[in-house]
C-alpha cells in the first residue's frame, strides 16, 4: 500500500491493474485525521475518534505530530505554546509528550495513525498487509526521515520506500504518458512547502532540484487567523481564553470552517461559540488575502531557488501541478499562475494526489506498473572534513538517489596510526560552517610517512535519503563503516538558511578555501625543505643555492599568514624552483641507495 503521512490529514491507497485507488474506512471515509488521543479508558486511539476527543479533552490529543518528528524540544519552541501537549523532561533530543499515563515520542504517535491506515486497508483486501511505501517532504533531513521509517516499523510495516511528497504527485499525474519535458510540482500542505523540478524523459521521472521549507503550511494560515481572533475575542468579552486548550481547539474547528469556505466564497462567517458566549466575524476574501499574502509569499523565494538549481528559466517549465489542501485557496493558484506563468494543474483531488502516487510507487515495486523509474535527488550536498578545515564533496547537492561516491584520501602526519573520519552535510567550504553529521576513526592503519597511506572513503545514499560512510585503507584492508543516525538540534530555519548562506557567502568561502589550501601547500614544502636541510645531499650544493634556498624558506614564512593565496602560492613556487636541484641530488642518492649490491637482472 501506499500511504501519504500528512501533517492534517493521513490517506492509504493501493494500486489495481489500472489505476491507484484511495481506501476508504468502514464509513467509507476516506480522510484519517492525524490526530493520536487516550481515550477515558486509557486506550490509544487515532483518526476520526481521536479527533472527536481533541475538542473535548485537548490534553489527552497530539495533532500536527509530523512537525516534531526528528527534533528536539529547542527546535519547535514556539510552536508548542499553540499546542496542548504535555511535554515531559528529557526531550532535549526527543520530544517526549505526555498522553494520560503514557509517554510517547513522535514516531510512536505517528505509529498510531499508521496503525489506523493499516487496519483500513486489511479491512478492505480482508488479509494483512504488512508492506508499503510512505511519502515525506523532499525537504526533510536525515533525522526527520529516519523518525518516519521508525514509525512504520512501530507500526508493523517494512517500509520499502520513503518517496518525496512532489515526486510521488508526479506519479500520480501520469506524467509517465508524456514523452519528455519539464514539470513542476507545487507542493503546500498543512505544515510543510515543498517545490521539485522534474524532468520526463521517455519514462524516466528525474527529480533536477527540490526546495522548500519544512515549517510552512496551512497550519500556519490557521495560527495566524485563531491569534487574531483570540485578541478580537479577548476585546468583545473581556477574558483572554488563550491558555483555555478546549476553547482554543474549538476556535480552530470554526477557523478552518471559514478558511474552507473562502476557497469557494466570496465572504465567510467566522462564528465561535464557547461557554454560552458568542464570537462572530464576518471575512471576505480581499481580507483573507490581504492577511495571508505573507504567508503565500514565502513560498516563491524556494520556487526561484529551484528554478535555479534546476539551470532552466521559468520559460522552459511545462506543467505546474498543485498538491495539498492549501492550494484550494484562490490566491495561492494566482500566485503559482504568476510565478511559473501558466495555469496550474489542479485535475486531481489535491489531497489525495501524493496517497495516490504513492500507491503508484507501491505498484513499481510489486511489479504492477512496468516501464518506469523513480529518480530522486539529495537536497544537500555530503562531504568529509579534510586538511584545514575544508570540506571535501563526494555527493553533491541535487545528486540523483540511490547514489554512491568513492574518493581516496592520505594523512597529513608522519606515522599517523588513526584517521578520524567527520562526515558533514552543506554548501559551504569550510567544515564549521557547514552541519556535522558523524564522526568515526579508522584504526590500526600500518604507520607510513605523511602522503603515503591511501585512505578510500565511500558515501552511499539508499532510496530513502539514508546515509552509509565507509573508510577503508587500501593497503592494509581495514575498514571501518557508520550508518548517519538521525542528527537532532538543528532547526528548520537552519537547514533552510544552508543554501542561501552558501550563496551570499560564495565568495568568501571561495578566498577562504584558497588561502587554506595555499597553506596546506605552503606546510608541506616547508617541511619537506627543512627535512632535507639534514640530508647529505644539502652540503653537495653551493653556498649561493643554500644562501638561496633559505631566502626562499623565509620569504614563504613571512608570506604564510597573509590572507593572500596567491602570494603564498608565488613564494611557493619560489621556494620549488630554489630547491629543485636538491630535490634531484636527494633522489639521486635515493635511487643508488636501493640498487646498490643489485645486478641489472635483478632490476629488471
Amino acid at each position: 500500500m501506499g500511504i501519504d503521512l500528512g501533517t492534517t490529514n493521513s490517506l492509504v491507497a493501493y494500486m489495481d491493474s489500472v489505476r491507484p485507488k484511495i481506501i476508504t474506512d468502514a464509513d467509507g471515509e476516506k480522510i484519517v485525521p492525524s490526530v493520536v488521543a487516550m481515550t477515558p479508558e486509557g486506550e490509544l486511539t487515532a483518526g476520526r475518534p481521536a479527533a472527536d476527543l481533541l475538542l473535548s479533552r485537548p490534553e489527552r490529543a497530539v495533532y500536527s505530530v509530523k512537525r516534531l518528528m526528528g527534533k528536539g524540544i529547542g527546535d519547535v519552541t514556539e510552536e508548542l505554546k499553540l499546542f496542548p501537549f504535555q511535554v515531559v523532561e528529557g526531550s532535549e533530543s526527543v520530544i517526549r509528550i505526555r498522553l494520560g499515563d503514557r509517554i510517547l515520542t513522535p514516531p510512536e504517535i505517528s505509529a498510531q495513525v499508521l496503525r489506523r491506515l493499516k487496519l483500513n486497508a486489511e479491512g478492505h483486501f480482508g488479509q494483512p498487509i504488512t508492506k508499503a511505501v510512505i511519502t515525506v517532504p523532499a525537504y526533510f533531513n536525515d533525522a526527520q526521515r529516519q523518525a518516519t521509517k521508525d514509525a512504520g516499523r512501530i507500526a508493523g510495516l517494512d517500509v520499502l520506500r520513503l518517496v518525496n511528497e512532489p515526486t510521488a504527485a508526479s506519479l500520480a499525474y501520469g506524467l509517465d504518458k508524456r514523452k519528455q519535458g519539464i514539470v513542476a510540482v507545487y507542493d503546500l500542505g498543512g505544515g510543510t512547502f515543498d517545490i521539485s523540478i522534474l524532468k520526463l524523459h521517455d519514462g524516466i521521472f528525474e527529480v533536477l532540484a527540490t526546495n522548500g521549507d519544512t515549517h510552512l503550511g496551512g497550519d500556519d494560515i490557521d495560527n495566524l487567523l485563531i491569534h487574531i481572533a483570540l485578541e478580537d475575542v479577548a476585546t468583545e468579552w473581556g477574558e483572554d481564553i488563550s491558555r483555555d486548550a478546549v476553547g482554543v481547539q474549538h476556535l480552530r474547528r470554526a477557523v478552518i470552517e471559514a478558511k474552507h469556505a473562502l476557497s469557494t466564497e466570496p465572504e465567510a462567517l467566522l462564528r465561535f461559540s464557547y461557554r454560552g458566549k458568542q464570537y462572530n466575524r464576518h471575512i471576505d476574501r480581499p481580507l483573507f488575502e490581504k492577511l495571508i499574502a505573507g504567508i503565500i509569499e514565502r513560498t516563491l523565494e524556494p520556487c526561484r531557488q529551484a528554478v535555479l538549481d534546476a539551470k532552466i528559466e521559468v520559460r522552459h517549465i511545462d506543467e505546474v501541478v498543485l498538491v495539498g489542501g492549501s492550494t484550494r485557496i484562490p490566491l495561492v493558484r494566482e500566485t503559482v499562475q504568476v510565478m511559473f506563468q501558466k495555469k496550474p494543474h489542479a485535475e486531481l483531488n489535491p489531497e489525495e494526489v501524493v496517497a495516490l502516487g504513492a500507491a503508484v510507487q507501491a505498484g513499481i515495486l510489486a511489479g504492477v506498473q512496468q516501464d518506469m523509474l523513480l529518480l530522486d535527488v539529495t537536497p544537500l550536498s555530503l562531504g568529509i572534513e579534510t586538511m584545514g578545515g575544508v570540506v571535501s564533496k563526494l555527493i553533491h547537492r541535487n545528486s540523483t538517489i540511490p547514489a554512491s561516491a568513492t574518493e581516496v584520501f592520505t594523512t597529513g602526519v608522519d606515522g599517523q596510526k588513526n584517521v578520524l573520519i567527520h562526515v558533514v552535510q552543506g554548501e559551504r567550504e569550510m567544515t564549521g560552517d557547514c552541519r556535522s553529521l558523524a564522526r568515526f576513526d579508522l584504526k590500526d592503519i600500518p604507520p607510513m610517512p605523511a602522503g603515503m597511506p591511501r585512505i578510500e572513503v565511500r558515501f552511499l545514499i539508499d532510496a530513502n535519503g539514508i546515509l552509509n560512510v565507509t573508510a577503508r585503507d587500501v593497503r592494509s584492508g581495514k575498514e571501518q563503516s557508520v550508518e548517519v543516525k538521525p542528527s537532532y538540534g538543528l532547526t528548520d530555519e537552519q537547514v533552510e538558511a544552508m543554501i542561501t548562506e552558501s550563496i551570499d557567502q560564495a565568495e568568501a568561502d571561495f578566498r577562504q578555501r584558497q588561502v587554506v589550501e595555499a597553506r596546506l601547500e605552503a606546510d608541506a614544502i616547508l617541511a619537506a625543505t627543512e627535512k632535507a636541510m639534514d640530508h647529505d645531499a644539502w652540503f653537495e650544493i653551493s653556498e649561493e643555492e643554500r644562501a638561496a634556498i633559505k631566502t626562499a624558506l623565509n620569504e614563504l614564512r613571512m608570506a604564510y599568514y597573509a590572507d593572500d593565496h596567491l602570494l603564498i602560492r608565488s613564494q611557493v613556487e619560489k621556494l620549488n624552483q630554489a630547491t629543485f636541484h636538491l630535490a634531484e641530488l636527494m633522489m639521486d642518492t635515493a635511487v643508488r641507495s636501493a640498487l646498490q649490491g643489485k645486478d641489472i637482472r635483478e632490476v629488471g
